[in-house]
């Protein structure tokens, strides 16, 4: 019997050979992700579904795929996907935890240390042929070496990046939903309340999961909390971060830069504001964006599907309640 499975977007090769050789695979040829309409026609009859974060994969799509028997994500979030549904179909539900975790550290410091530095307005100075001479008092950044930064989130990829604060000699705080006894000892990271990490950090990075909970946590109100010097970095989940306030808060000088990975809505228009203000660094959500960790990405989310397609355990499934 040969499967027949539907990705919503092209994969590496590697992974693409791995998963033609086992079954019959339908791939999304757009750069922009199938509309509503087009993935409930394509998975009406799959077997398998690969998908993005970006693919809406909800209620309606997986009632009407009459046939589906596992559904692999290649993310980590599992936001854009009806567990529930899925649950009630006893439907598994794959993901790509771990191998994005250095990726996407890597670029969250990057981030702070170009928000920190104003890269981003010191290459347009230079493009822009305003650098005339060497001057004295021009775009002056943060120190980074010795600021408090504030963690809010102390998962896998939260904790990767407290380690390269650490090498920065900077005071760590953090919250989450629990403590970690474990990097308080190896980092001498200090945990504390939202508010209390927002009032004392030079930096916030943020590193949780879109929930009901998580959602527009960061609002006017903790704007207003924090230092008008503060840095925030998110490498999360747009949605995290209520966009105006945020937009509010850069304007009113109720903080100094944001450094974002991520928006809400995604992509953001390109004529929205916060593209023109200088103190805001914008990418196009490019976390785990690297070759080797995007390849292994791939190679994870066809193994779930083939395991799904089998009726064997998932290699990482997403733990879901009916």
């Amino acid at each position: 019997m040969s499967f027949h499975v539907f990705v919503t977007r092209h994969l590496t090769p590697e992974a693409e050979d791995k998963l033609n050789a086992y079954c019959d695979a339908e791939y999304w040829s757009e750069g922009t992700p199938p509309p509503h309409d087009v993935l409930m026609e394509k998975t009406i009859h799959a077997d398998g579904l690969i998908c993005l974060l970006t693919d809406p994969v909800d209620r309606a799509v997986i009632e009407n795929a009459r046939n589906l028997k596992v559904i692999s994500q290649v993310a980590v979030g599992v936001d854009n996907i009806d567990l529930e549904a899925a649950a009630t179909r006893h439907i598994p539900v794959g993901y790509t935890p771990d191998l994005l975790t250095d990726a996407t550290a890597d670029l969250a410091f990057a981030l702070l240390l170009a928000a920190a530095r104003r890269l981003g307005e010191a290459i347009d100075y230079a493009r822009d042929g305003h650098w005339r001479t060497w001057e004295f008092t021009n775009l002056l950044g943060e120190d980074v070496q010795g600021a408090t930064v504030g963690i809010v989130g102390m998962g896998r990829i939260g904790q990767a990046f407290a380690r390269r604060a650490r090498g920065f000699d900077m005071r760590i705080l953090y919250h989450s939903r629990s403590r970690h006894p474990e990097i308080e000892t190896e980092l001498g990271a200090e945990f504390t309340s939202l508010p209390e990490l927002l009032a004392q950090s030079d930096f916030v990075s943020l590193h949780v999961p879109l929930t009901e909970k998580t959602k527009g946590m960061l609002g006017e109100a903790e704007f207003g909390l924090m230092k008008p010097t503060a840095i925030l970095i998110n490498t999360a989940r747009g949605a995290v971060v209520e966009i105006d306030a945020l937009l509010a808060a850069l304007k009113t000088g109720l903080i100094r830069y944001a450094a974002l990975d991520v928006t809400d809505p995604e992509p953001l228009p390109h004529t929205h504001e916060l593209y023109r203000l200088p103190n805001v660094i914008i990418l196009p959500h490019i976390g785990s964006a690297t070759r080797s960790t995007r390849n292994k990405m791939a190679i994870l989310a066809v193994d779930n599907l083939i395991a799904g397609l089998e009726g064997k355990p998932l290699p990482k499934a997403v733990h879901r309640k009916a």
